[in-house]
């Protein structure tokens, strides 16, 4: 009875020196734009969408991690802010821009240390040269295709410049990455959209465990469907990540947030607000 005492209090210790320990970590969603799809055919390559329209969230993340700073995905580019929606079969508009939202949060740019994209899309890398200081995390199969001539379906190489002419410092990743070494932050493989795609696992003491998709599906509906637009990499991978990302959904009781799907903007708290 004795031991078994002593190996409890033992437990109980060791349990409050570890959540002692554990990292501050709060989420903010930003607006990084929105994008009208006048013809969702593109994506379902089995004509699923066909004549559908849809307006899409863009939405990028402030992760604070004790003192530091993570910024995923970047958001469509600055050019397009307060540009018309309607012009042509798909548009895009930002209403406001990445370093303006910091400022309301009082960060800077230079505060961020680290920015992880989901894969390299222009919608999802457009703001990334304004934080020129950050680490760019990014998967390898999407660094490298950045420099193929052309460059895969909508990659811009010079919206990574400061990284890819090695002005900047970047790492490229394979497999999961685990941001600060903890489990709170983990860039998950999910290849397919394209090859170096990724989803974001944020751990949250209050909000529980928040799943940020990148762009495994870009609506909901997209994973229960196992609808794969024709514009992705990998069919086969595409599918595979979809099953991983809801497998680990259910599993770990997680917020789903995809990122794309306006409807899961309500998911976390509005601006200027936070999820802890």
């Amino acid at each position: 009875m004795f031991l078994k005492a002593c190996c409890l209090a033992a437990l109980a210790l060791a349990l409050a020196a570890s959540l002692a320990d554990a990292a501050t970590v709060r989420l903010w969603r930003l607006d990084c734009g929105t994008i009208q799809a006048d013809d969702l055919d593109l994506f379902s390559d089995t004509f699923r969408y066909a004549g559908q329209k849809k307006t899409l969230a863009n939405s990028c993340y402030l992760i604070r991690h004790d003192d530091a700073y993570l910024l995923w995905d970047a958001g469509l580019p600055g050019e397009l802010l307060g540009a018309p929606l309607g012009d042509g079969p798909m548009s895009a508009t930002l209403g406001t821009t990445i370093v303006r939202q910091l400022q309301a949060l009082g960060v800077a740019p230079g505060d961020i240390a680290r920015l992880g994209v989901s894969h390299a899309h222009f919608d999802h890398v457009g703001q990334a040269a304004d934080f020129p200081g950050a680490t760019l995390l990014i998967g390898r199969a999407d660094f490298e295709a950045l420099a193929a001539d052309p460059p895969p379906f909508a990659m811009n190489l010079q919206l990574l410049a400061p990284w890819h002419t090695g002005h900047a410092p970047v790492e490229t990743v394979t497999g999961d990455r685990d941001v600060f070494g903890d489990g709170s932050v983990v860039m998950l493989a999910m290849p397919g959209h394209t090859q170096g795609s990724y989803a974001l696992l944020v751990r949250l003491a209050q909000a529980g465990p928040v799943l940020l998709s990148g762009d495994v599906a870009i609506f909901e509906e997209q994973l229960a469907a196992g609808a794969v637009p024709s514009f992705n990499a990998d069919r086969a991978r595409s599918l595979a990540s979809m099953q991983r990302l809801r497998e680990i959904a259910e599993t770990l009781r997680a917020t789903l947030v995809v990122q794309h799907d306006a409807d899961d903007i309500g998911k976390l708290p509005r601006f200027p607000a936070c999820a802890q």
